[in-house]
């Protein structure tokens, strides 16, 4: 089985359930987006998470995916940074609970990156990213060496501020013959940065993952549409439909999959994370594009019904059984 390593934002996820939107507007977070805060907002919003019981999992998008895979058996590991106090002890021994190889780097200067995840009645999340340390790994931060013996590189498109970084890890990822999967992460990022996610998609970048909003803001069209302008540019292209499904695309093969049905969403957390876990996961053990995506839905669908990207070791068998 191929490995697979991750580069990505080392960030621990604080959640909390609210009763509806209004807070949202208050702290200036549109309803299902990332967006990057400084300290003080950080501070405001600890202010609010204090008067409620926030649950505390490992986060990240490229984190999210890189666990979702260790959980299934495949072989992984991750690039991140982190600080050396609560949230990235916390960080590394989720690592190394799941048996990830963990090539963290470590910040003296700011505290760990944190996550404020605000889940709606609907299930729906919207982040409020406090990236600290995660947000200082550079250029001179990576090596060769950390790529050596893997198969594919996942890069989360929260980190394309840095275009020298990215560039860099994938340059050392394609020295060491490494495929490069990109998850496109929020349609606010992409829209903020439309140029470079097409010079990645064009010439760097082998299998794309990207929902449907991400797909609009990037090509202006609907996912059908969508899935043949990002398959035209990439190997592979899979649009994320939530519960309508998902759609996939290699060359001139089309592949439609459904959503597995739910009686109750309780947190989007990790869907589109924990999809491409398993898509990835089924790439790896050579699996058909239809194979692959429906492990993906199997994993997404476990992962809504859950506050937090945290499944106990029980659902992971069953997981597993279903696959087989």
């Amino acid at each position: 089985m191929d490995k697979i390593i991750g580069l990505g934002n080392a960030l621990v996820d604080v959640l909390v359930a609210i009763e509806d939107d209004g807070i949202l507007t208050e702290m200036q977070l549109p309803k299902g987006s990332m967006i990057l805060i400084d300290e003080n907002k950080l501070l405001k919003i600890n202010g609010y998470f204090n008067q409620k019981k926030p649950c505390l999992a490992t986060g990240g998008s490229a984190g999210n995916t890189i666990r979702g895979m260790a959980s299934l058996g495949a072989g992984t590991g991750f690039i991140g940074k982190i600080n050396d106090d609560f949230y990235g002890n916390f960080f590394r021994d989720s690592l190394l609970e799941h048996g990830i190889e963990a090539n963290l780097l470590y910040s003296a200067d700011l505290p760990s990156g944190v996550a404020s995840t605000f889940i709606s009645p609907d299930g729906e999340r919207t982040f409020g990213t406090y990236l600290g340390a995660a947000s200082t790994l550079k250029v001179e931060d990576l090596s060769l060496d950390m790529f050596k013996g893997y198969a594919y590189l996942f890069i989360e498109g929260y980190l394309v501020q840095d275009h020298n970084m990215i560039l860099r890890a994938i340059e050392l990822a394609k020295e060491a013959g490494l495929q490069i999967c990109l998850d496109m992460a929020s349609y606010n990022i992409v829209k903020g940065d439309l140029d470079f996610f097409s010079l990645l998609i064009n010439k760097y970048v082998d299998i794309v993952f990207a929902n449907e909003e991400e797909a609009k803001a990037f090509t202006g069209k609907g996912p059908e549409e969508s899935l043949e302008v990002i398959a035209a540019m990439c190997s592979i292209a899979v649009v994320k439909m939530g519960a309508r499904g998902s759609l996939i695309r290699k060359g001139t093969e089309v592949v439609r999959v459904p959503a597995l049905p739910v009686e109750k969403v309780v947190d989007t957390t990790g869907a589109g994370d924990y999809f491409a876990a398993g898509f990835l996961y089924g790439l790896t053990c050579g699996s058909s594009l239809e194979k692959c995506a429906k492990i993906g839905s199997i994993l997404a669908r476990d992962v809504i019904q859950v506050v937090g990207t945290e499944l106990p070791e029980k659902q992971w068998e069953k997981i597993k059984e279903e696959i087989l």
